[in-house]
């Protein structure tokens, strides 16, 4: 998963070198934490967050059948 979200990341933004993508693995769930550039946030956002669902929505179906939930954060 982290290698995915890596690679929508980099596709959107114009500063691909400063994207960071850290996963933390807990109990119940998956969490990717999303770092980008400040002139990139709102590449990755999109308006009204319609960039960023699509990220999570493409995410939530790329996760296996009945595994941990993956949630994205980005900041």
């Amino acid at each position: 998963m982290k290698e995915l979200v890596l690679f929508l990341a980099k596709s959107l933004v114009e500063h691909p070198e400063e994207v960071q993508v850290t996963e933390t693995e807990g109990p119940e769930a998956v969490i990717l934490e999303m770092n980008v550039a400040p002139d990139d946030m709102g590449r990755v956002i999109g308006k009204q967050g319609r960039i960023a669902k699509a990220i999570r929505s493409v995410v939530k179906a790329a996760t296996e059948k009945g595994g941990k939930p993956v949630f994205v954060e980005i900041q």
